[in-house]
């Protein structure tokens, strides 16, 4: 039986995760640049832990496809820093009436996809797993949850493999407001894991990061309400505890990329937030002193002084 090839842009811990899960229902490909995941992926095929049980699938892992390839369904699960790069090479092989889904952290994304593919051929989602990069190929499940998706009219393929592969999904009107309210949380917990080297929920035993998170959060939501969306929890300070709480054991993505070496998204989380509020007028110095520091760290970390 002929499966549906489904492109999955990116290699990392979410690309893992999804094309494992995805593999019995669809001939799955990683595309990526990073040589030792493709390797890894090529070698062994994807290897997730997941309540103290391993299973490996195997799935195809490509730097490039070959010319003249077609694709109907892509997910996109690259870095935010990657986005346009993955962006251009999925033009080259998204069918004229296919669709991107991005499930990616931060914003921005959907802007850049779009503009290299068009409006008609993105969607939108917003995904609430947490998942853990043990090493290249190999990843752990820290969290599990929906994913969030946009109503969008060439979607009904993609989300019936999703839906195959055990995905609890919801369709919502209004996912600018969940999107945001991701963001709330990322702002809160991503950079403080990454900077203090520590689980999320190893941020609940320290009280003085606790009113950081709660004020970067807060700084959100703030950003959120001048543009006019409503961030889609009473209680921000609960809402960001209780994530890192239920994803207790998980190493943000922000933290793993930190210490890899690999550059982070925080220019598409706290920057994005710090320079859309200078924009409306809203202050975030929590958010604007934790962009700074991450970017520091990561030069830092490529031996840099200043």
């Amino acid at each position: 039986m002929t499966r549906e090839p489904l492109l999955i842009a990116g290699t990392g811990a979410m690309a893992c995760y999804f094309g494992a899960r995805l593999a019995p229902y669809a001939d799955v490909t990683l595309l990526g640049t990073w040589s030792e995941g493709l390797q890894a992926v090529r070698r062994d095929g994807i290897r997730v832990d997941s309540n103290g049980h391993t299973k490996t699938m195997e799935v195809n892992a490509e730097s490039d496809l070959k010319h003249g390839t077609k694709v109907r369904h892509a997910l996109v699960l690259v870095k935010s820093w990657q986005t346009e790069r993955a962006a251009g090479q999925l033009a080259r092989y998204l069918e004229e009436d296919g669709v991107a889904l991005t499930l990616q952290n931060g914003l921005g994304n959907l802007e850049k996809l779009e503009a290299a593919l068009g409006a008609g051929r993105v969607a939108l989602g917003v995904t609430t797993l947490g998942v853990t990069l043990i090493g290249p190929g190999h990843v752990r499940l820290g969290g599990d949850g929906p994913i969030y998706l946009a109503p969008h009219a060439r979607l009904d393929g993609l989300e019936s493999l999703l839906e195959q592969a055990g995905f609890a999904l919801e369709r919502v009107d209004d996912l600018q407001s969940l999107q945001w309210g991701k963001l709330m949380v990322n702002t809160g917990i991503n950079p403080l894991t990454a900077l203090l080297k520590v689980t999320n929920g190893e941020l609940l035993e320290l009280p003085q990061a606790c009113e950081v998170m709660a004020a970067a959060a807060r700084e959100t939501a703030a950003v959120a309400a001048a543009r006019g969306i409503r961030i889609p929890y009473a209680d921000i300070t609960a809402r960001v505890i209780e994530v890192a709480r239920q994803t207790t054991s998980n190493r943000s993505s922000m933290l793993q990329d930190v210490l890899r070496g690999a550059p982070t998204e925080i220019d598409a989380i706290c920057g994005a937030v710090t320079q859309i509020g200078e924009q409306l007028g809203i202050p975030t110095p929590v958010n604007r002193l934790l962009w700074q520091l991450v970017r520091s760290l990561a030069s830092v970390s490529k031996g840099h002084t200043s």
